[in-house]
C-alpha cells in the first residue's frame, strides 16, 4: 500500500506532503498516524529547524474522511475509546494525527485549494498560514454533525478573536483568501500554485535566525494564555534569561556592522 504522507528535507527545512489526491486529502485513521509519525521525526531530528505541511495534488486537506467515517457508524463508543487521552499524556495522537502535540520547532502550512473542517484545524495547529488566493478555509463540518476535537474551538478564537471564531464555527461558511487575511486566519496570500515555495521561502529565513532565542519567544508566546499577567510576565523571564547572552553576542555583532538594513 502506498504511503499516503512524504517527508524531504531540503537543507534545514523539512517538508511533509499529505498525498490522498482521490479524497482532496481527506484524513483516515491510517492516514492521522503517519501524519503523527511524520511530525514526531521532525521534531527528533536534530537538523530540521522548521517544517513546511502541505497538500498534494491542488488542496491541503479536506477534513475527516467521512467515507471512513460512514463505516463506522454504530461505533461511538469503540471511536472515543480509541482517541480519548489525558492532559497529561505524552505525545497524545489526535483524530487527524498531530493537533495534539506541542512541538519544539515551528511548523507552516503552505494552503491550497480546501483546508477545511479537520483540515482547518491542521491548518489551526501550525505556527503561520501561507494561502493561494483562491484557497479557502471552513468549519464545513457543520453541515453533518461532526464536531470540532482537533483543537478548532481552542485555536481558533485565539487566532482571531471570538466574534470571528463564532461567525466561521456556528455558520460554518467559506472563508476566502482575503477575508483569511483580513481577520488574522492567514499570514501571507501569495498567487496561486505558489504556496509551497512560499512557505519554504519563509521557513528558510526562520532557519537563519539565532534559533534558541527564537523558539523560546516562541513557546513563551503559546504558554502565556491563561495566565496572569504577573504570572506571564515571569515565566518569560524564566525562559528567556537564559537568551541573554546570546542577546549581547548579537549586540556585538551588531556594532560590527552585522545583520543591518534587513540582512
Amino acid at each position: 500500500m502506498r504511503d499516503m504522507v512524504h517527508t524531504e528535507k531540503q537543507g534545514d527545512v523539512t517538508i511533509v506532503t499529505l498525498a490522498r489526491p482521490e479524497v482532496r486529502n481527506a484524513v483516515d485513521a491510517a492516514t492521522a498516524r503517519e501524519l503523527h509519525a511524520a511530525f514526531l521525526a521532525f521534531e527528533a531530528d536534530a537538523g530540521a529547524k522548521v517544517a513546511v505541511f502541505h497538500g498534494d495534488h491542488g488542496h491541503f486537506c479536506a477534513g475527516w474522511d467521512l467515507q471512513a467515517g460512514a463505516q463506522l457508524a454504530g461505533s461511538a463508543a469503540e471511536v472515543i475509546g480509541q482517541l480519548d487521552f489525558a492532559p497529561t499524556d505524552v505525545r497524545p495522537p489526535g483524530p487527524m494525527g498531530p493537533t495534539r502535540l506541542v512541538l519544539q520547532k515551528p511548523v507552516i502550512a503552505a494552503i491550497a485549494g480546501a483546508a477545511v473542517a479537520g483540515g482547518m484545524e491542521l491548518a489551526l495547529w501550525c505556527d503561520l498560514r501561507v494561502m493561494e488566493e483562491d484557497a479557502y478555509f471552513g468549519v464545513y463540518c457543520r453541515r453533518f454533525g461532526v464536531p470540532l476535537i482537533d483543537g478548532g474551538t481552542v485555536r481558533l478564537p485565539r487566532l482571531v478573536g471570538l466574534g470571528h471564531a463564532m461567525d466561521l464555527i456556528l455558520t460554518g461558511r467559506k472563508v476566502e483568501a482575503e477575508e483569511a487575511l483580513r481577520i488574522g486566519l492567514a499570514n501571507r496570500v501569495v498567487p496561486r500554485g505558489g504556496a509551497r515555495e512560499a512557505a519554504i521561502a519563509l521557513a528558510q529565513q526562520l532557519a537563519k535566525f539565532p534559533q534558541a532565542t527564537m523558539l523560546a519567544d516562541r513557546m513563551n508566546a503559546y504558554e502565556q494564555w491563561g495566565k496572569a499577567v504577573p504570572e506571564a510576565m515571569h515565566a518569560e523571564w524564566e525562559r528567556s534569561k537564559q537568551r541573554i547572552a546570546d542577546g549581547l553576542e548579537g549586540a556585538g555583532r551588531f556594532a560590527s556592522g552585522e545583520g543591518r538594513h534587513g540582512e
